[in-house]
């Protein structure tokens, strides 16, 4: 009864005050359905206590091997999950396997196995296990560990890894569009003409001051690919579909790897003496501002890039599932219609900034990698 008061008032309060204004409706959007998401997750039906809100949350950030949109149960009792799989690529002790991911029917306590080419696959925790030969269950220990089966290479189109392949292609297909319309000496029309301004902010605001006259083209199609791909990765996770790519810390870490691997090989001489041994300073000294430059090029600089990214928008979705999670926690405590109000108005907000947020971490991201490559290749006038 709560559940369906508070989608009734939501409709309502969209209806009144938003009739009109379609960019406010889809804004409220994004806030809506996570919650009618949020009423229908667990088990019984409903996510309204401490416990489970921390478990909704971990599960909402974290990868998974399916699109679980939301749940509910019919008027038999059943639990009816809306969504779709996804492949699941494994490397088992047999070779290579592969089935799709409804064979686990969500379930996640390793009790449903999936046999494939005469193996035993079971998935605990979001992480895939192969039994043992002649295990029919999964056996834990005290501390709720696997004791009979093992981990397996895991090469699935996981959600982050079809987010990645789409915002790909997405990206693929808008630039080609867009360099044939330059090819073909024509202004940009559709939605190019959005484009073109960003590509040229990226290329004279970032690109051009940070890395140089001489060298900042090379460099330029790597700092718009890794723009857009973050900045639209990152709009992608506010919508309800559940992305979260840039907040798993192996997609940063890897675009931090890239960023670290060019400006590695892209430092000139200048660069590397610099680093290695620097001018103008006691012999003795040298060593020791060696480890510390040799630490800041292959630690500090790539980790900065990749926990900045991954905290920020791991912090930014948990933020706003906390928020909405209000309306469920505090409803008994102030009414459905109050907690309702109370987490809408909250959510809304954070999700405007969260708008922002996506778009400055990609200008963060885009502008150290610029930054760091315009060291390595900066040449020094020595007089």
């Amino acid at each position: 009864m709560h559940r369906i008061l508070d989608r009734n008032f939501l409709i309502l309060l969209t209806m009144k005050i938003f009739q009109h204004n379609l960019k406010t409706l889809a804004l409220l959007l994004l806030v809506f359905v996570p919650i009618t998401t949020y009423a229908s997750s667990s088990g019984e039906g409903q996510v309204d206590t401490k416990e489970k809100v921390d478990g909704y949350i971990l599960h909402h950030i974290q990868d998974s091997h399916d699109f679980h949109l939301f749940s509910y149960t019919n008027d038999a009792g059943e639990r009816k999950h809306i969504g779709f799989p996804l492949p699941v690529i494994l490397w088992s002790s047999e070779g290579l396997v592969s089935f799709m991911s409804s064979e686990f029917h969500h379930n996640d306590d390793g009790n449903v196995l999936v046999e494939s080419n005469g193996l035993k696959f079971a998935k605990i925790h979001g992480k895939i296990f192969e039994l043992n030969s002649g295990e029919e269950k999964v056996a834990f220990d005290d501390e709720k560990h696997a004791t009979n089966a093992h981990k397996v290479l895991d090469f699935s189109i996981t959600k982050s890894v079809f987010g990645i392949l789409f915002v790909g292609l997405l990206m693929l297909f808008w630039f080609s569009r867009l360099a044939k319309q330059y090819k073909k000496q024509q202004i940009p029309t559709g939605f190019s003409r959005i484009l073109e301004p960003l590509v040229i902010y990226v290329r004279d605001e970032i690109a051009r001051p940070n890395i140089g006259e001489k060298h900042y083209r090379r460099f330029t199609g790597y700092l718009l690919t890794v723009f857009f791909f973050i900045w639209i990765l990152n709009l992608i996770g506010l919508t309800p579909f559940g992305f979260n790519v840039t907040g798993q810390i192996a997609v940063t870490t890897c675009l931090a790897i890239f960023t670290l691997i060019i400006y590695t090989f892209s430092g000139n001489k200048h660069y590397w003496k610099h680093m290695l041994w620097m001018d103008g300073i006691p012999v003795f000294v040298k060593p020791v501002l060696a480890i510390i430059e040799f630490a800041g090029a292959f630690l500090i600089k790539p980790f900065s890039l990749l926990i900045r990214l991954y905290a920020n928008i791991t912090a930014g979705h948990i933020v706003v599932m906390s928020l909405i999670a209000i309306m469920f926690v505090l409803k008994n405590e102030i009414g459905v219609v109050g907690a309702t109000g109370l987490s809408l108005v909250l959510s809304i907000l954070i999700t405007l900034i969260e708008v922002l947020v996506a778009f400055l971490q990609a200008y963060i991201f885009t502008m150290l990698s610029a930054l760091f490559i315009g060291m390595a290749v900066e040449e020094h006038e020595h007089h």
